[in-house]
């Protein structure tokens, strides 16, 4: 199983389709938050997942809640909160990227105390993969951080910053706590726009060395219709990205995040990504696979994974 850390939170996407005449578009309220939409989507891959939320213990909470147990999540850590949900806006550009205005003042998703997150673990919990806001606003990222730090060593650790300018401070504040997890995960992926955020005019090799000095054993960056690289032990690894037509980017790395675990935890790979014994082959393979969860996922509007089915079907066709 893989237990993911994070907020469950409501994207608020514009509707063209209810837009009245000569007004702008409506909302439509959807589930999502990446921790939520990596837990979602492990579980359309087929890998059992858990997640580890605060959810409001209202309406919207309950929304989440039946969106992700009708999904396969496991809900058994998560902490019915006495707080509101947190609701993100999302713009989509001309290229189907998608930004973000957030509402989050009070809100359960950062709201984390040590004793709600479980010390032991069964032992089929094999990887632990945190990030986003959840990991990035107080107190919450103090608690997640320490968490993940006791359980280094006994199963896989993963992170995903997928920064979100705004509600993170500055650069410097946002890249001293992004190293602090660098230093106690195994795994970190993050987006070029994330990097060229926090580290303005460093290059993705000089920022993926530095991690992995801090401790990190494997750094994945995702360059949108570039593909992404990864830096293990060995050379650095690349793939290109499938060609597909975008709708929206949105979930797009959550679903890549989720792509490359999945791939890990099926092909029995997880000690060797914590021990650096990957192969490049295997780790070139990984790359692949989870940028084709990611282009899928870009085909469809909003946080709407893949299936294991679909992602087979795009795999094997010709091109």
């Amino acid at each position: 199983m893989i237990l993911v850390c994070g907020e469950a939170l409501l994207d608020m996407l514009p509707d063209p389709a209810q837009a009245p005449a000569g007004r702008p578009a409506r909302f439509v309220a959807l589930p999502g938050g990446s921790p939520a939409n990596t837990a979602v989507a492990l579980a359309r891959l087929g890998t059992s997942s858990a997640l580890a939320a605060r959810i409001s213990g209202g309406p919207l909470g309950a929304l989440l809640r039946e969106h992700l147990a009708a999904n396969g999540v496991d809900l058994g850590y998560a902490v019915e909160a006495a707080e509101p949900a947190s609701l993100a806006f999302a713009s989509i550009g001309p290229d189907g990227s998608a930004s973000y205005s957030f509402y989050v003042a009070g809100t359960a998703d950062w709201q984390w105390r040590a004793a709600e997150l479980p010390a032991e673990l069964p032992h089929d919990v094999t990887v632990l993969h945190t990030g986003s806001v959840a990991a990035a606003m107080a107190p919450g990222w103090e608690v997640i951080s320490g968490w993940l730090r006791g359980h280094r060593g006994a199963r896989l650790l993963s992170y995903d910053p997928n920064i979100r300018p705004g509600l993170v401070g500055t650069p410097e504040e946002a890249l001293e706590r992004v190293e602090e997890f660098a230093a106690c995960v195994d795994v970190i992926k993050a987006s070029v726009e994330d990097l060229a955020w926090l580290c303005p005019g460093r290059s993705i090799e000089e920022v993926a060395a530095s991690w992995r000095r801090l401790g990190a054993a494997l750094v994945v960056v995702t360059l949108g219709a570039e593909g992404c690289v990864a830096y293990g032990s060995g050379a650095p690894v690349s793939r290109r990205a499938p060609d597909v037509a975008v709708v929206d980017t949105v979930g797009a790395g959550d679903a890549f995040s989720a792509g490359l675990l999945h791939h890990f935890e099926r092909e029995g790979l997880t000690d060797a990504v914590r021990d650096r014994r990957l192969a490049e082959e295997q780790l070139g393979e990984a790359l692949e696979y989870a940028s084709a969860v990611a282009a899928l996922a870009c085909t469809r509007p909003g946080a709407d994974p893949p299936s294991a089915e679909e992602v087979d079907r795009l795999r094997r066709a010709p091109g």
